[in-house]
Parts: C-alpha cells; structure tokens; sequence
C-alpha cells in the first residue's frame, strides 16, 4: 500500500527591507545625497513541510492504519503497505471464464457532515458500500478496494478513522483493502477539508453475470431494506436540515428519535455484496439495481431490458422517518423526494417469482430486510412507483 502524507504549512514573515541610510543625513557641503541602500534579512531554506507538505505526518498516519489494513487481509494479497502498488494473486482456476469487474465512487457531501461534527469513522463505510454494491450488480464478488483521501492539512488521527472506516466496510464486503493514498493538498483544500474516493474490484464467472439480458415479464422485484440515507442526497438534505431549517446536529434527528441528527445523516450505508451473492447462490436472480442517484426509478430502469415495465409498491416497504423529515421541512414534492432519495430501499433485486421466496430468505440470514416490492411485466421501458 503506497501511502503519501503531506504536512503542515509553515508561515514565512514578509521580506523586510532594512534602509541602511534611514534617519541619516548626507553630510553637509559635500555634494549630493548618498544612493538610498537597502539589503533584505535572510530567509531560512524553504523546506517540503514549509511550503505546505509535512512528510513525517504522513509516515505517522500509515504507522497508524497499518493493523487496520492488514486485518482486511485476503489469501492472495501479497505484501503489505509501503510498496509503490498493491498486488493480488487472482487465482484463475476459480473461474472458467472470469470477468473482472471494477467500480469508483466516492461519498460526496457527506463528508461535509462528518467534518462538522468531527466524527470520521463511519464515512469510509459508506465508501465501500458505493463501490462494492455497484460491482455486485453484475453478480461480482468483490475481492479488493483502494482508497484516496485528500486534505488541506494532513492530521495523523483524522486520516487513521477515514481509512480505519474503510477497513470496517472491507471486511463486512470480505473484500481486501489493497493500498491507497493520502495527499496533502495545502493552498487547494484549507485544514480540515478533505475528500474521499476509491474504487473497487470483483470478479464473476461469464456466463453467470447479472445483467437486463436475463430479465423476463414475470419476474419480481425484491428490496433490500435501508435504514437512511447512504450517501446519496446529502446536498439536498443538507440544505433543508441545516440551512432552510437551522436544525443542529446534537437534536434529536425527528420527532421521538433516539439518535441526534448527526448521528442520523452519518448512519454508516448497509453493505448489500453479501447478501446478493448469497442470494445469487440460492435463488434464480437475473439482475440488481444499487439504488443510489436517481433513486429507486432510474437505477432499476438501468436493470431491466427495454421491452419490459416494472411496477414498484412503496406500501411494501416503510420510508425511514428523516425522509419524512426533509419532505416536511422543506416542501419538497413525492416525485422529487423519489428522484433523489432512497426511500428506504438500498438495493433492488429482479428474481424469478418462483424463487423469490429462497432469495429472500438468503438475504434476511445475513441480517437485511427483503420485500416483495414489484413486478416486471411486457412494455417500453417504464418504471412506476405506485402508492
């Protein structure tokens, strides 16, 4: 795992200028003043760390994530962090015809959230949660993950939640965290700011690829269940709780919440990979749609063959209250609320019906809530959210 820190930037005064003749005057009768001098104070030498970049942060921070990354160890990881790339010895024999399957994301506005209420220990979930869930789709296990972290000013502890995080969601997806990087960014990023992206990749057997292809009229639509929001939608959220609203983080996130409003909008994304995959193994699934971006319409549009329509019962399913929040203190309108949000449903399934039940039941061992959301039927290519 090849690791940049950069530092601290140190603070150079002005360049002074020193008149040599300052309150001298030239002496009398002897013709005309003396040349104005001025010599400048020497400046120490510029260094890494006083333009903006402080290595030694940098080495601190992988001495700390050093046990948290090797904990995500895999069988076919070799090595281990300080090369200049991470290696996996994929094993083909696993496969007959494998297809590698790869996937970036990052968690947006989110990572605004974790900053004001300086808690970073959960956002690296929601990182592998966006590239995992996206590659599962095609029916890919995930095997390894790299991640990015940008900052203004690198501080040890911070960096060591973030990529401590993105340990966390390596494991619960059994996939490896293989290396990744921190960058130093001063002048681009003020201390403190940061961002977080990474990408992964998974690896499935041909001829068992998810995908619209697979999709018949008949099918059903299977939900897995979402607690909140994930990482999609936080702009829009954001500015309703916080700015319309001038709601605080330490309030209760609704009425008759358990949890503060920060602790809501920073509720770690459900990682769907396994469940899928013990779905797959189970039962007759065609297709998946992470539900992200576009919410539950668009992203199964993006599953389903153009000849076929699909209906989607939100009475299925319950809508978690901070949707019901944003709705109410902003205004916003269902088909909005529908076209950003989640409504409860991370991850859509396309199943055969007559092993909807087995599919179900896979996910739900794994600790998930699956529903009966829907139906594919013949048509253009719609999909209808109905009461």
């Amino acid at each position: 795992m090849s690791e940049t820190g950069a530092g601290r930037a140190g603070a150079d005064g002005p360049v002074e200028n020193t008149d040599v003749n300052a309150g001298a005057h030239p002496d009398e009768g002897s013709g005309p003043p003396s040349r104005r001098q001025t010599t400048s104070r020497p400046h120490a030498p510029a260094t890494y760390a006083s333009s903006g970049v402080d290595i030694e942060a940098g080495e601190a921070a992988v001495e700390r994530i050093k046990k948290v990354v090797a904990a995500t160890s895999r069988s076919e990881v070799l090595g281990g962090i300080g090369g200049f790339g991470g290696a996996f010895a994929f094993d083909p024999s696993r496969f007959a015809a494998p297809v590698l399957v790869a996937s970036t994301d990052g968690v947006g506005t989110k990572a605004l959230v974790a900053r004001a209420v300086g808690r970073y220990d959960t956002i690296g979930v929601d990182l592998v949660a966006m590239c995992v869930d996206d590659i599962v789709c095609a029916g890919a296990e995930p095997l390894f993950m790299l991640d990015y972290v940008a900052t203004g000013k690198l501080d040890p502890e911070q960096m060591e939640q973030l990529v401590a995080g993105v340990a966390d969601g390596c494991r619960l997806a059994g996939c490896a965290l293989l290396g990744g990087e921190m960058a130093e960014h001063a002048g681009a990023m003020a201390p403190g700011e940061f961002d977080l992206a990474g990408f992964a990749v998974g690896a499935v057997e041909r001829d068992e690829m998810l995908g619209p292809e697979r999709v018949v009229p008949g099918d059903v639509v299977i939900g897995l269940v979402s607690p909140g929001l994930r990482s999609n939608g936080y702009t829009l959220a954001r500015n309703v709780l916080l700015e319309r609203a001038g709601r605080r983080f330490e309030e209760p996130a609704f009425e008759g919440a358990e949890v503060t409003l920060g602790e809501e909008l920073l509720r770690p994304s459900v990682i769907y990979a396994p469940a899928v995959l013990a779905a797959v193994r189970r039962a007759e699934v065609h297709a998946a749609a992470h539900v992200t971006g576009g919410g539950i319409g668009q992203n199964l549009a993006r599953a389903l063959p153009p000849e076929t329509d699909a209906v989607v019962r939100r009475s299925e399913f319950d809508t978690p209250p901070i949707f019901s929040e944003i709705q109410r203190l902003g205004d916003v309108e269902d088909a909005e609320m529908a076209r950003v949000f989640n409504l409860g449903i991370g991850m859509l399934l396309v199943a055969s019906s007559g092993t909807a039940p087995e599919a179900m039941e896979a996910v739900e061992e794994l600790g998930i809530g699956a529903r009966l959301v829907g139906e594919v039927s013949a048509g253009p290519g719609r999909v209808v959210l109905v009461p």
